[in-house]
């Protein structure tokens, strides 16, 4: 699959998820966003491999397409 395009947002993500694991709950109030918005963000970084869901909706970053 090609890369995409980063929005802020997917920068933002990425950034948070370097630090650790992390919930969309905690990462939607942390970047004072929608859960819903994040949710759908989550989905296509993880639909390209840069990061997984590890269960329980718990995501962790697998590789930073930035570096």
């Amino acid at each position: 699959m090609a890369e995409i395009r980063l929005t802020d947002t997917d920068k933002a993500l990425l950034d948070a998820l370097h630090d650790g694991r992390n919930v969309p709950s905690n990462l939607a109030e942390d970047l004072d966003l929608t859960r819903q918005h994040i949710q759908k963000r989550l989905k296509r970084l993880e639909e390209h491999g840069y990061i997984r869901n590890i269960g329980r909706g718990v995501y962790e970053l697998v590789e930073d397409p930035r570096e």
